[in-house]
């Protein structure tokens, strides 16, 4: 009996596809942000050459 309502039982289900969710979100914010800092670091560094050229 226990067995058959564990398999009826969606509870977990749910929070494991909140979970997937969350991680999807999770690795797309990482790598928006990678790829920001990135950009942000050629343009600081362009900054900086360009600085340094005109003292």
């Amino acid at each position: 009996m226990a067995l058959v309502k564990f398999v009826r039982e969606e509870n977990g289900v749910t929070a494991i596809e909140y979970g997937l969710i969350a991680a999807l979100i999770a690795v797309a914010i990482i790598t928006a942000l990678t790829l920001l800092g990135q950009a942000l670091s050629a343009n600081f560094g362009e900054i900086q050459t360009r600085v340094n050229s005109a003292i």
